[in-house]
């Protein structure tokens, strides 16, 4: 076979890539290069053409000027000519791209052969792969590599507008390609189910059965196990400085400073459990840095807490947390804890793929991992480690004991993984898997299934449905079931699922999945001041400016200390924006008094009291409700089309209004008695997830949703 690659942006060359120079030459300009090398060794490959954009620019090297570069034996880079030629983002690409394509498609009559295949890399690539072979007549095999449903809504949450974000990042015109592209493609090739289930499924074109999971092979001439040299780097000798044993196994932890890496979880899993501390040192490799304080909201929260958590439970000389590392010494890091006789944990609260439990298993050392995505892949292939439910702490803990307790347990599972990163995740593996996919497309033995179009999830949705947990998905498992059923049927048509909650973001997935809720599109947190986003929990951190507005915590917390009657709740309940506390009726004063006192100190406020023994203070702008309202506006939903579930007195802001509204029938009296007289509060007879069951009946809420009529 003569296979055409297709990479267009970003800067390509043989050798000396520029990883991290801009967003453009991240791991995709990698990627393509070692795919290239692979298979043009393989046996049944006569030829591969990298394609991409010539450039030629004082700005950059002249590598990317030459027309042709050689790859190796039988792979070459072959350089197009197409707009101008200075290097530019590829969000300016888009125009360029129809003479990107005619520029391919002479060089291929120029040189007398076409490929029997062309596999696209990104969506600007997927459009002239789509060109190209529409033109020639051969297959088309595809690799999104990111999309850009999945970008908008990251770009929405970090708080730019839709106008900000079609302007800058042309994301329309991405979508379009991709859509295209995914008609037209007779393969997709994804790195994980969980890609292909929870990140292609936003699309039209969404065909599943001409999806294949082919993971992204791993550079055994970069991560291989310890040869012995490790302790004389400059990285293992820092270590002395952080740890009073530095002898002892290390448990390797590396990951970027984000919150849903949940380095938190381990830390605290680590400072619990004298045992571990005892048989071993943690080392966190979290990216690099000069000034927390000069860093940005979300990885200095991280390090912040990473710090007060050392601090409280007192784990100096025990865990190591190294200000920098070059991207140069990962692999050896990997080694290093190797030949400590450790172990590498990941303990994120979504994992898509898990790329660096493949390097630690290729680098010979044993794993910890979160129980989430591409990691149950990895480990079920590689049997090298342990699966856990990261946010349970002490069960975090057993699972590191284990590994590290026994010997040849730890040595069982060190060669298991090596054998099966070389099986399941070598370059040579990634080939043959390849190869065998797209043989029968080549040879046209294989039907190319094209089921009826239909409309996708969280594409064209107009109406959405909120529900607390704890009031109303709790306590009756057989509705529950029957709940979820519906949610499931209809998020395939037109309504987005969401959760409010006044649980953390641990704690609120850690009781989902105990009781098999699945994750919602749309998370509401802490009573209203985070939310997060399906299909990797992305934060909206636009909310989080809004909500930090005026928000002076330790003055609230001196103000309510003095109160009797008020008990401030564990930790664990406690958030940035969110301030705990039991609530003693009898004893403590009222709501009003409350909110007096701290008016008193110019502490605006939203306080609440649920059940009638809680009590929540929260920043002014953050409520359930403004939330909630804050997500329509966004998302475009009109508020007649947002159904609210509620219970108690936390809920009530976001049942009046223009909202629909539902209270279940174990509600909490007291606390939304002053609701009965609203016209569009619906009072269910039925408890718990029986109750949103009637509510969505009573209001005919999945087809044309009945708004009830304005009291005269």
């Amino acid at each position: 076979m003569y296979i055409a690659l297709i990479s267009v942006h970003g800067l390509i060359r043989s050798s000396n890539l520029e990883l991290g120079r801009d967003s453009d030459t991240g791991g995709q300009t990698r990627y393509v290069v070692e795919l290239a090398r692979a298979l043009a060794q393989h046996p049944d490959i006569e030829r591969v053409d990298l394609f991409t954009r010539r450039i030629e620019d004082p700005a950059v090297d002249d590598d990317y000027a030459r027309p042709k570069e050689e790859l190796g034996p039988g792979a070459q880079i072959v350089r197009v000519e197409a707009g101008p030629a200075k290097y530019i983002r590829k969000e300016l690409l888009w125009d360029h791209l129809d003479a990107f394509a005619d520029g391919m498609a002479e060089y291929l009559q120029t040189n007398g052969r076409h490929p029997d295949l062309v596999h696209s890399h990104y969506a600007d690539a997927g459009y002239v792969g789509m060109r190209i072979c529409s033109v020639i007549g051969v297959p088309l095999v595809h690799t999104g590599h990111s999309l850009g449903r999945v970008k908008r809504r990251r770009l929405l949450a970090a708080g730019l507008s839709e106008e900000e974000v079609e302007e800058q990042y042309n994301i329309s015109r991405r979508i379009e390609a991709e859509e295209t592209t995914l008609a037209t493609a007779e393969r997709v090739v994804a790195s994980t189910s969980q890609e292909i289930e929870e990140q292609y499924r936003l699309y039209d074109h969404y065909r599943p059965e001409q999806m294949r999971v082919i993971p992204p092979g791993t550079d055994l001439e970069r991560f291989f196990p310890p040869h012995g040299e490790e302790w004389t780097t400059a990285f293992a000798q820092q270590l002395p400085r952080f740890l009073e044993h530095p002898d002892k196994p290390m448990i390797l932890a590396l990951s970027r400073p984000d919150p849903r890496k949940n380095i938190s979880g381990l830390l605290t899993a680590f400072g619990e459990s004298p045992q571990l501390q005892s048989i071993a040192n943690l080392v966190i490799v979290a990216g690099t840095r000069d000034d927390i304080q000069e860093m940005e909201d979300g990885p200095r929260d991280v390090l912040n807490e990473i710090l007060q958590i050392i601090d409280r439970y007192d784990l100096y000389g025990r865990v190591a947390a190294p200000k920098r590392h070059a991207s140069d010494e990962v692999p050896m890091i990997y080694r290093l804890a190797a030949a400590s006789q450790g172990v590498f944990i990941n303990p994120a609260l979504t994992e898509p793929f898990g790329l660096t439990l493949i390097e630690a298993a290729a680098s010979g050392l044993p794993v910890v991992a979160t129980n989430d995505g591409g990691p149950r892949d990895i480990l079920g292939n590689c049997n090298n480690g342990i699966l856990v439910d990261v946010l349970d702490t002490e069960a975090m803990a057993r699972a590191l004991i284990d590994v590290l307790s026994d010997p040849r347990s730890w040595r069982e599972r060190a060669e298991s993984g090596l054998r099966g990163v070389k099986r399941h995740y070598s370059w040579t593996a990634h080939v043959e898997r390849f190869i065998g996919e797209v043989r029968p497309v080549v040879e046209r033995t294989a039907p190319l299934i094209r089921p009826p179009k239909r409309r996708r999830p969280m594409l064209h949705h107009d109406r959405a449905l909120f529900t607390d947990i704890d009031q109303n998905l709790l306590g009756d498992p057989e509705s529950l079931q029957r709940l979820l059923d519906v949610f499931r049927r209809e998020n395939d048509n037109n309504a987005t699922f969401g959760i409010a909650t006044g649980r953390r973001l641990d704690s609120a997935l850690k009781v989902m999945r105990q009781h098999r809720i699945p994750e919602p599109d749309v998370l509401i947190t802490s009573g209203g001041t985070e939310i997060y986003y399906a299909p990797e929990l992305t934060e909206d951190r636009s909310w989080a400016r809004q909500v930090d507005h005026h928000w002076t915590p330790h003055v609230v917390r001196r103000v309510i200390a003095e109160l009797p009657g008020i008990e401030r709740q564990p930790k664990i309940e406690q958030s940035r924006f969110k301030l705990s506390y039991y609530y003693d009726p009898s004893k403590a004063p009222s709501l009003e008094e409350i909110n007096s006192l701290l008016h008193q100190e110019e502490q605006s406020v939203n306080a609440y009291v649920s059940f009638g023994q809680f009590l929540d203070i929260l920043p002014i702008r953050a409520s359930k409700g403004s939330a909630l309202r804050y997500f329509a506006l966004r998302w475009a939903i009109p508020l007649e089309r947002v159904l609210v579930a509620g219970g108690s007195g936390a809920d009530e802001d976001m049942m009046r209004g223009n909202t629909l509204a539902a209270v279940v029938g174990n509600r909490h009296n007291e606390e939304l008695s002053q609701l009965v007289e609203l016209d569009r509060i619906y009072f269910a007879e039925q408890a718990f997830a029986a109750g949103i069951l009637e509510a969505i009946e009573h209001y005919d809420f999945f087809n044309e949703p009945r708004v009830p009529d304005r009291a005269a």
